[in-house]
Formats: C-alpha cells, sequence, structure tokens
C-alpha cells in the first residue's frame, strides 16, 4: 500500500481524484505519519501539487492516464477560457495539464468546431430541460432518476409538472429572456403513452414562445417505448431531434444489463422514426460493458452508423455508486482499462472516416480508463443543449423532478443551482416549494443580471 501525506493542505479530496486514476482504493492510504512514501508541501499552488503527484503516480505504476491532472467533467470548457486569455489551448493543456497530445488536441478541436458552428450563446437566452423521471426497467449500471411506476404514478407527477411549467413559462414570458433549445429528458420521456406525450407537447407550446427555437430534443431512449404514435405527437409540436439509445447492439448484453428490447427494436425503430420524418436521430453506445470484447463493441457502431443516425454519442462506462453494478463488482472500473481506449480509439477514426466530427465531450468520474464521453454529428448536426450544458455560458431552466437550474453570472464566470428535489413523491407533495424557489432563487436572479 502506498501512503500519502499532504502538508499544509486540510481538504484532499482533490488530490485523492487524482490518486483514484491510478489506484484502486485498497492500494493507498491518505496520512498523517511522518513517514509516507510521497510527501508534499502546499506553497500556494494547487496544480504544482497536481503534476508533482501525476509524475510520482507515473513512476511508480507505469501508468500515465491520457488526460494528465485534469480530473474535472469539462475539459472543453478549460480550452474555451484558456484561448480567451489569447493562448493556445492545445499547448496549454499539454504543458500546464500534463494532456496527452491527442487528447489536448481533441478539446481544442471541439472547441473550434462548437464556436464556428453554433457560437456563443446570446446573454438573454435559455435552455430549458425538461424531466420524466420514469423507465420501463433499470439498468444495472444507472444512477439517474429512474423509477418503475403505475400509471396512475406517472399521471399524478404530470399533473404537478404541468403546474411548474405553467408557473415557469409565465415567469419566462415577463423576462428578458428567450429559449434557446428544450430537452426532454430522464429516465425516458417516450415511457409516457401518446396521449400524455401530446398534453405536455401542449402545454410547453402553449406557455413558451419557442419562435427562436434553435433545437427541439425528446429522448425517445429505450426502443421499446418507441411506437409511430409518440412519434408522430413529437413532430407535431415541433420535436426535431429525438434521441434512440441501445447502447449496444449485442443482444446477450441487452438481456444482461437489463434492457429488455431487442436489437429488432432497435431497427424497427430507426425505420419508423425517419419514415415520420426525423432527420437529426442521436445514438448513444457505450464502452466497455460487461462481458463486451473488442469486436462486440465495433460491430455496435457499424450497424449504428449503417442505420443512418446523425449523432453517435460514444460513452465509456461508469460504475456510480447509486448503480446496481458497484454492488455487484466495486472495481469494475479499473478492470480492462486497454480494451476501454482500444474501443474508443478505433470508434474515433472509424467515425471520421465515415463523415462524422466531434462537437461535444465530457468526462465522468468512476469511469473505466479514465476516459471521455463523446458526441459525434454529421453534416454540422451539433445539438445545441448538449454543448451549452457543458460550457456554462448559459443559463439552464430545469423543470420536473431532479431538475437543477443554473444561473450564469458571466461577468463573474460562475453558476448558482437552483433544485428541485430528485424524489418524484417529495416533488409532488413539495411542489408549492419547489416553485418558490425558482421564483425566489431563478427568475428574480435572472432578472438582476441583465437589468
Amino acid at each position: 500500500m502506498y501512503k500519502f501525506r499532504f502538508n499544509n493542505i486540510e481538504n484532499t479530496s482533490q488530490y485523492e481524484e487524482l490518486i483514484k486514476e491510478f489506484l484502486q482504493p485498497f492500494q493507498y492510504e491518505i496520512t498523517a505519519e511522518e513517514h509516507a512514501d510521497f510527501i508534499y508541501n502546499f506553497s500556494g499552488d494547487k496544480e504544482d501539487v497536481k503534476r508533482q503527484l501525476f509524475r510520482d503516480l507515473v513512476n511508480a505504476t507505469g501508468k500515465r492516464p491520457r488526460w494528465g491532472i485534469l480530473t474535472g467533467i469539462r475539459p472543453v470548457k478549460l480550452a474555451g477560457e484558456i484561448a480567451d486569455r489569447g493562448l493556445d489551448p492545445s499547448e496549454f493543456l499539454k504543458n500546464h495539464y500534463l494532456v496527452e497530445e491527442s487528447k489536448a488536441d481533441l478539446a481544442a478541436e471541439i472547441l473550434d468546431y462548437q464556436r464556428k458552428v453554433i457560437g456563443k450563446p446570446d446573454r438573454n437566452s435559455l435552455s430549458m430541460y425538461l424531466g420524466i423521471p420514469f423507465c420501463p426497467t433499470r439498468c444495472l449500471y444507472c444512477s439517474f432518476t429512474s423509477n418503475q411506476v403505475s400509471n396512475s404514478e406517472i399521471e399524478r407527477y404530470l399533473e404537478a409538472l404541468h403546474r411548474e411549467i405553467a408557473f415557469a413559462a409565465a415567469a419566462v414570458n415577463e423576462s428578458k429572456f428567450h429559449l434557446e433549445s428544450v430537452y426532454f429528458g430522464g429516465g425516458t420521456p417516450t415511457t409516457l403513452n401518446a396521449n400524455q406525450l401530446e398534453l405536455l407537447l401542449q402545454e410547453v407550446s402553449k406557455g413558451f414562445d419557442l419562435s427562436k427555437l434553435k433545437e427541439f430534443t425528446v429522448e425517445a431512449g429505450r426502443p421499446d417505448t418507441i411506437d409511430r404514435d409518440k412519434l408522430a405527437v413529437l413532430r407535431a409540436y415541433g420535436v426535431d431531434r429525438i434521441s434512440i439509445n441501445p447502447q449496444t447492439m449485442k443482444e446477450h448484453t441487452l438481456e444482461l444489463i437489463g434492457r429488455r428490447h431487442s436489437v429488432k427494436d432497435v431497427y424497427r425503430a430507426f425505420e419508423a422514426a425517419k419514415d415520420i420524418g426525423f432527420e437529426i436521430i442521436n445514438t448513444d453506445l457505450i464502452a466497455g460493458l460487461p462481458e463486451e470484447t473488442f469486436e462486440d463493441f465495433t460491430r455496435s457502431v457499424n450497424e449504428i452508423m449503417s442505420l443512418g443516425a446523425s449523432n453517435i454519442t460514444l460513452h465509456t462506462l461508469a460504475v456510480k455508486r447509486a448503480s446496481r453494478l458497484k454492488e455487484i463488482d466495486e472495481n469494475f472500473n479499473y478492470r480492462d482499462e486497454e480494451l476501454r481506449e482500444q474501443m474508443l480509439d478505433w470508434a474515433h477514426e472509424t467515425l471520421r472516416e465515415k463523415g462524422f466530427k466531434p462537437y461535444y465531450l465530457y468526462r465522468q468520474k468512476h469511469t473505466s480508463g479514465n476516459t471521455e464521453n463523446t458526441g459525434f454529428c454529421k453534416d454540422d448536426k451539433v445539438s445545441a443543449y448538449n454543448i451549452r450544458i457543458m460550457e456554462e455560458a448559459q443559463s439552464i431552466l430545469a423543470l420536473g423532478a431532479g431538475g437543477i437550474s443554473k444561473i450564469f453570472f458571466s461577468e463573474e464566470n460562475r453558476l448558482e443551482r437552483v433544485a428541485n428535489v430528485s424524489n418524484y413523491e417529495i416533488y409532488i407533495k413539495r411542489l408549492d416549494e419547489m416553485l418558490d424557489r425558482k421564483r425566489k432563487g431563478f427568475f428574480i436572479e435572472t432578472e438582476e443580471k441583465t437589468c
């Protein structure tokens, strides 16, 4: 076991996050003992300590994580801040943060592409997230707000959500703000039936001015929740981007992770979506699912490309504390790290050869191989919402259980969060409190910010 001592540092959590990229929890200890394997003296520069820690860990383990000393989830945002200071983001990431050249170049490339295609957000624009915290089943790796409930419970939730939508719409209409993008997430929004979806979309379109909207996304997510009636409703109300997310195209893996749909369902969902007129379809795939080989992953990527997805988001499996996978295998994310990198390297190269460009990127904690999640698109069909949520330069209005609204203060380059409770039953009971939180914490603040 390696022992680390940090002198003159009370909170060592950020250094421990870096240690975890090299070592499993049972392999290290942070100690106050005099005799430690590695001793660091803080003299005012946290990143200098991290650089020395990183070099020591490389020498001790032989591993060299590609993202260097970066443990945050938004490398492209950091690249933007570096560029805005008049510096070369790729060179700075390599030299200051010890990021491997290929990853530093990727972050800089995505930043440049985002700014050319979509630019910076208008000062008075908002993105809106609307959460549907229900799924047919709970996936093995899932840590999101996801419930399996009866239709009567869904109806109770929607009644409360309609109230929050009406409240938020009135407040936005009285303000200087307009919506740039709308994103229905979850859970799985298409867990709702066609009538429930239509009533929800009616509430949104009736309440909000959608004339300046650049994008309206609904995560159809589970192929087994998609049918032609639901898709027709979405198109009728202006939804122009959906996600069909199998995560893999291997039947055995689908069963193993608890998806309860077939590969045929994916083909059927794509065919129906194209027939009804959806030109922008995103598909999520995960590298590193249990028992999957390199060949399994490459087959999934090739099949999804053959179906005609215009957006493909490559995820690396992250083992979160709240997931069932964490309970089954606490150290799963440390296994086969090189395989995950090989999968992603192949996918990046292959997607580029087929005309896809990387347009957004983020990282997660507890990710196998300490890699990243990258969104690719064809024909500049980027997702405005995905870019905005990662660059953190726009206020986000979030409705529903688990929604976290964020107010952006451009002068200080900071966010303030106003959260709804994540439990849908508590959300229903305490809806008046949620509305009051938004009134005081979001709408008053955003108005004052633009005055």
